[in-house]
């Protein structure tokens, strides 16, 4: 790549900017930047993609193997280049999981054998063979994941391109990627291209870091370790994702348990580590910590939840075993969102198996479990984005499965895992001011609010864009605000966080919190484990379409393998620092 600049039509600067590299054979390299910086936008330059599909003025140089990206055709640069999207909704095109694996190789002419054998190890290595005769719309969004990244691997390219590959994964799924494109780079003849927010899993993988900052120009280039480490405080700053490990480090160097010229860590591992060999200056007893001396801000200031203790305190919560059933309830509070035997079907196929709930007014749940578990199906049936049979929930007293859009919208706003399902109007103003209008809001108001919502999530600039022209973080920043911007009393999320760099999510995060302190209920679908441990009061946990377990953060988080038996894994601090070290992290966080 020589001086490449990109500029979509409309937009009125290039992203990225004036972008050189070279990529070799072995390289695993992790492009990272706030939202907006063009990364997307430099995968699609990788494989012709841009400009010769999707329309932008180009200048510079783009070659693979020798060969032109700009002149030589997208279906001849595929056999060098292996894509997979953020969204993988916009690459699958056949009836059943082991068509679409080999639809691209069938195109490629290949023996039948060789399509058969290749497919069928793809499909092996992410956990979907024993699918291969379902429509892939069956499969959740993680395993439609799964099913994208199979594609990319039967292909064999001498560079694969993901765009944020795990988000929609369980940590297990995500473990199975790693592993599965750890295989590929192993020979060293395949360069990977990652564009990647869940640098935690993604530290054992990556050889090389490259930066883009906010105007899509390169800040750094070079080791992962030396990147990381080394302008840590920069990319902060830039509202650049960090790994887990690395936060917490800089939050223990702030209050002098990690000395200042130790390393910081960039795996729980390494933290581990540090502990062992003594580098950490642990206090005796744990003291706690303000927020200004955290290495994130103190997002969870409003938490409705019981004062912290140290895990040892908190393991007397008593074991939940598997499959019970349990009502999530906040203190006295009464339940502004009930399910009572909730069985939903999609087909013939029964995805809910009589969910009961309770979750009260002013709390912020989450809804986790493994992929498949029926995590999107809970939150849409308890929205009434997917009506619920009749007298099985009841929203502040509606009931969706009677209710009619304008009386659901009233009560509860919801936020799509594809933020482009719900766009409608031509320009980001028009899309956050369309539910104000449809309430008959003055001009006045509507041009008020919006421009606040606009400014909030920083899309000032953006406002007379087309939101399918947004980034992808740009687009779930929108889709939120237009769910926000009729200020529901319930707001419901599906993988919030999802396509949002550090700054953002921590803005997000922080809007939550303060929706909360105004009221708002809220429920969240997401796979983060961490962001559910440190910002949510309340948790289900969804196994198999049943619920596994429900009740307070602190004390399921606090019961013995739990969460293990439920498909799922502790974040991956968690599991490898002690009792006492997770206690100072936890004060800190929040």
């Amino acid at each position: 790549m020589r001086d490449l600049s990109l500029t979509h039509a409309g937009a009125t600067h290039a992203s990225p900017s004036d972008v050189s590299f070279e990529l070799h054979p072995g390289e695993v390299v992790l492009v990272l930047g706030p939202s907006g910086s063009g990364k997307s936008t430099l995968t699609l330059a990788l494989n012709g993609l841009i400009p010769q599909s999707v329309p932008a003025e180009i200048s510079g140089t783009v070659e693979v193997n020798g060969r032109d990206t700009v002149s030589t055709p997208v279906a001849e640069l595929s056999a060098d280049v292996a894509m997979v999207f953020q969204d993988p909704d916009a690459q699958l095109v056949t009836g059943t999981l082991l068509d679409e694996v080999a639809f691209a190789l069938e195109n490629l002419l290949l023996p039948v054998g060789d399509v058969l054998g290749r497919s069928e190890q793809a499909l092996r290595r992410v956990g979907l063979w024993e699918r291969r005769s379902w429509n892939p719309d069956r499969l959740s969004g993680g395993g439609r994941q799964r099913l994208a990244i199979a594609c990319a691997l039967a292909m064999g390219s001498s560079v694969i391109v993901l765009d944020e590959p795990t988000a929609n994964l369980d940590p297990q799924g995500i473990d199975d990627v790693y592993d599965a494109l750890t295989d590929l780079v192993a020979s060293g003849d395949r360069a990977i291209v990652l564009v990647e927010h869940n640098l935690d899993a993604a530290m054992r993988f990556a050889t090389r870091t490259i930066v883009l900052d906010q105007q899509g120009r390169v800040a750094f280039d070079g080791p992962v370790e030396d990147v990381l480490r080394g302008h840590t405080d920069e990319l902060i700053d830039m509202g650049v994702w960090l790994p887990a490990a690395t936060l917490a480090g800089r939050m223990l160097r702030a209050r002098g348990i990690l000395p200042g010229d130790a390393p910081l860590p960039l795996t729980p591992e390494e933290l581990a580590d540090a502990a062992g060999e003594g580098r950490l200056r642990l206090p005796s007893v744990a003291q706690p910590v303000s927020s200004s001396a955290t290495a994130q801000p103190a997002l969870n200031d409003r938490r409705e939840a019981e004062p912290v203790r140290s895990l040892s305190e908190r393991s007397e919560t008593k074991r939940v075993e598997r499959g019970a059933q349990r009502r999530v309830e906040t203190d006295a509070r009464p339940p502004i969102v009930t399910a009572r035997g909730l069985t939903v079907k999609r087909g013939r196929s029964e995805i809910l198996h009589g969910v009961d709930l309770d979750i009260s007014a002013g709390s912020l749940t989450a809804i986790v479990g493994a992929n498949g578990a029926g995590k999107t199906t809970l939150i849409q049936s308890l929205a009434g984005v997917v009506p619920p049979p009749r007298n099985q929930v009841s929203i502040d007293g509606v009931d969706p499965g009677r209710a009619s859009p304008r009386d659901l919208a009233a009560r509860i706003g919801f936020v799509f895992q594809n933020p482009e399902h719900q766009f409608i109007t031509h320009t980001v103003f028009d899309e956050l001011a369309h539910g104000l209008r449809l309430r008959s809001t003055g001009d006045a108001e509507v041009s008020e609010r919006v421009g606040a919502m606009l400014a909030r999530f920083g899309l000032e600039h953006k406002a007379d864009v087309h939101p399918f022209l947004l980034s992808g973080g740009e687009k779930r920043r929108l889709s939120v605000g237009t769910a926000l911007i009729t200020r529901p009393g319930v707001l419901a999320l599906d993988e919030p966080t999802f396509g949002q760099d550090r700054a953002r999510a921590d803005e997000l995060l922080r809007l939550l919190a303060d929706l909360r302190a105004e009221g708002t209920t809220i429920l969240i679908v997401t796979h983060d484990l961490q962001l559910v441990a440190d910002h949510t009061t309340h948790t289900i946990i969804l196994d198999d379409g049943r619920v596994h377990a429900a009740g307070k953060t602190g004390e399921l988080f606090a019961t013995e393998g739990l969460f293990e038996s439920a498909g799922l894994r502790l974040p991956a601090l968690h599991r490898a620092l002690d009792p006492q070290l997770r206690g100072i992290l936890a004060e800190g966080t929040r």
